[in-house]
């Protein structure tokens, strides 16, 4: 099995993308959580224009992507789970576990340092808050990201396998928790306690700073719970709070010429963490 994953990881990855999307795109068609008031046509086109840029860039920058990495390191006995013999099953909970923290971490680190804020804003300065919202990052954020989740391999040295399914269940989740889709709130409070619901990461798109830096997981919800990051509702409430930052607020801000140059437009001002009114509570 593992083998026959790993020979068709790019098969597979297509498959469960293009499975989820459709699955949270029909989702939100038939119970919608908030409003739309932009035309679908005018976010979509764009934000997915966006990901083809992506997906391209990684391909063209990085011979070897996470998993090809994970299996040269197991084959040269590099990282810390190729040096020190554990159970399969125990590489292969840890793998998930630290990669996942790694990216928790490294969406913290995104939001701290203002250089690398001015490319995450792209992501957050959508103007409404959809399953497209989740692909939507500035190609440098992508390179950069790829960066450190191959040394986060390189040094922990976790199975292939275990990489393919944390990359596959980090894309699906990243899909699901964006979605504008209407969940019950018995439901969520359960399902917030195992994996980062709609509602739990909708705060973090909130205009308000505080909220914005806060409740920083894509896939488990235990780091913000652990790090003192979780909020658990927006103030405004989820049908009156106003998505995006107060900065780039036109549609014709969603333009895919205009997300590409946006890091170099305007100050990082007000949000990153470490700012006066990004650290406020």
């Amino acid at each position: 099995m593992t083998e026959f994953l790993l020979a068709n990881e790019a098969t597979l990855r297509l498959a469960v993308f293009l499975g989820v999307l459709a699955l949270m795109a029909v989702w939100e068609v038939a119970a919608p959580r908030r409003r739309r008031e932009i035309p679908r046509l005018l976010r979509w086109s764009n934000n997915l224009g966006l990901v083809v840029i992506d997906t391209v860039l990684v391909r063209l920058t990085f011979p070897v992507v996470a998993v090809g990495l994970a299996v040269l390191a197991e084959a040269r006995g590099w990282g810390l789970l190729n040096v020190f013999e554990v159970p399969g099953w125990v590489a292969f909970v840890l793998s998930i576990l630290a990669l996942d923290l790694a990216i928790y971490l490294q969406h913290v680190m995104f939001h701290a340092v203002p250089a690398l804020w001015r490319l995450h804003r792209v992501h957050h300065a959508d103007l409404e808050f959809d399953v497209t919202t989740g692909l939507r990052f500035h190609p440098v954020e992508i390179l950069l990201s790829m960066a450190i989740k191959l040394a986060a391999v390189a040094v922990l040295g976790p199975p292939a396998v275990a990489v393919l399914v944390f990359e596959v269940i980090l894309n699906a989740s990243a899909m699901f928790n964006h979605s504008n889709i209407r969940i019950p709130a018995a439901i969520d409070r359960v399902l917030r306690l195992v994996i980062v619901t709609p509602d739990m990461h909708r705060v973090h798109h909130s205009v308000i700073p505080a909220e914005t830096n806060s409740n920083f997981g894509f896939n488990l919800p235990w780091w913000d719970r652990l790090l003192g990051t979780y909020r658990a509702q927006p103030k405004a409430g989820h049908d009156e709070m106003t998505i995006g930052i107060d900065q780039f607020r036109t549609r014709r801000e969603l333009w895919l010429d205009r997300m590409l140059l946006q890091p170099l437009r305007g100050a990082a001002r007000d949000y990153p963490i470490n700012s006066d009114r990004g650290g406020k509570k």
